[in-house]
């Protein structure tokens, strides 16, 4: 007896992606409020000016949900063409059930597939992967892929470290089968020697007040500004190679927004030429960690930085210590 398997490969891309950013806009000052710092020092350090915070009446399912909604209406997919959703996040609060099931049931899906992925900052880069491969194998002919991050909810406020780098929104993508291929091989791997770098840790902190048992994340910022633009740049490097493309031909260099002067050196290090547009979404948002590159994303695309159908390299790193880069098509805007 044979095992059958689906034999006709097909190409990936991007369908189109949405995004869901909480209301609450959070400024420099009012972390300042807390935290034992000033605008000036947070700005120089990082380049933030604002994050956003989600709100009481904000769930990292509903976010999720949000932005898959709006990701599928502008690929024009619906809930019954997906046959698996991905959720890539390091903040949702319970280990079980996952979040990725309770989000396709909130989007009328029945049956589907769904799983929540772990692997920090770099979770939407892996997911991306694995719905890229889905899809070229003919395993499933649509995968939505969400990136959320709710924290916030798992900071110190006192910590100097991290309460002003991060902050909350998700982002999602429909990927599908296309003519061309929108999704190059994804240069990704880890390094577990350095797993003590980005951490979360037991406390009854529970962020803002809440008064929850959420472990709170840690991060050796120094050592992971040493680490990210130099490594990620061979990774970047490599990315390109695997996709036959060279840096004159990006149209746009979307890394995880982890911080602006990591992305500054990280793409001097890359040699990118000056005709590649970055971007500085973390300026606005924050460090949103698995939602930072779609985010990212999102907000060239609304702000007529790049365009649908551009070409641009994704890199992101974090916790783990976790990376994973490919070359897209960048998607339509829902």
């Amino acid at each position: 007896m044979t095992i059958q398997q689906p034999t006709e490969l097909t190409h990936a891309a991007m369908l189109g992606l949405g995004v869901h950013r909480p209301e609450r806009v959070v400024t420099n000052d009012e972390v300042c409020e807390v935290l034992d710092s000033s605008d000036e020092w947070i700005q120089t350090r990082s380049g933030i000016k604002t994050r956003r915070f989600a709100g009481e009446d904000e769930t990292l399912i509903g976010m999720s949900t949000a932005a898959a909604e709006r990701a599928m209406a502008a690929a024009g997919v619906t809930a019954e063409q997906v046959g698996c959703l991905i959720v890539a996040t390091s903040t949702h609060p319970e280990h079980t059930p996952a979040s990725a099931p309770q989000v396709a049931t909130a989007l009328g899906m029945t049956g589907t597939a769904a799983f929540d992925i772990s692997a920090g900052c770099a979770g939407f880069c892996h997911a991306l992967n694995l719905a890229s491969s889905m899809v070229r194998s003919g395993a499933e002919s649509h995968v939505v892929v969400v990136g959320v991050e709710q924290l916030s909810r798992f900071m110190d406020p006192t910590d100097r470290g991290t309460a002003f780098i991060f902050a909350d929104g998700a982002g999602a993508v429909v990927v599908g089968p296309s003519d061309e291929p929108g999704i190059g091989p994804a240069a990704w791997g880890s390094d577990g020697s350095q797993a003590h770098v980005i951490t979360q840790t037991p406390s009854c902190i529970g962020g803002h007040g809440t008064g929850q048992d959420h472990p709170v994340v840690q991060m050796e910022g120094t050592a992971v500004f040493r680490w990210a633009p130099f490594a990620m740049a061979e990774v970047a490097h490599e990315a390109m190679r695997l996709a036959g493309v060279a840096p004159d031909d990006l149209d746009a260099f979307i890394p995880h927004q982890a911080n602006l002067r990591i992305t500054q050196t990280l793409a001097k290090n890359i040699k990118l030429p000056e005709s590649v547009a970055i971007a500085t979404d973390v300026v606005d948002a924050g460090n949103t960690s698995a939602a930072s590159v779609p985010l990212a994303m999102e907000a060239m695309l609304r702000q007529d930085e790049a365009s649908a159908g551009d070409t641009a390299l994704l890199i992101a790193f974090g916790a783990g210590l976790s990376y994973a880069g490919q070359v897209v098509t960048l998607p339509p805007l829902g």
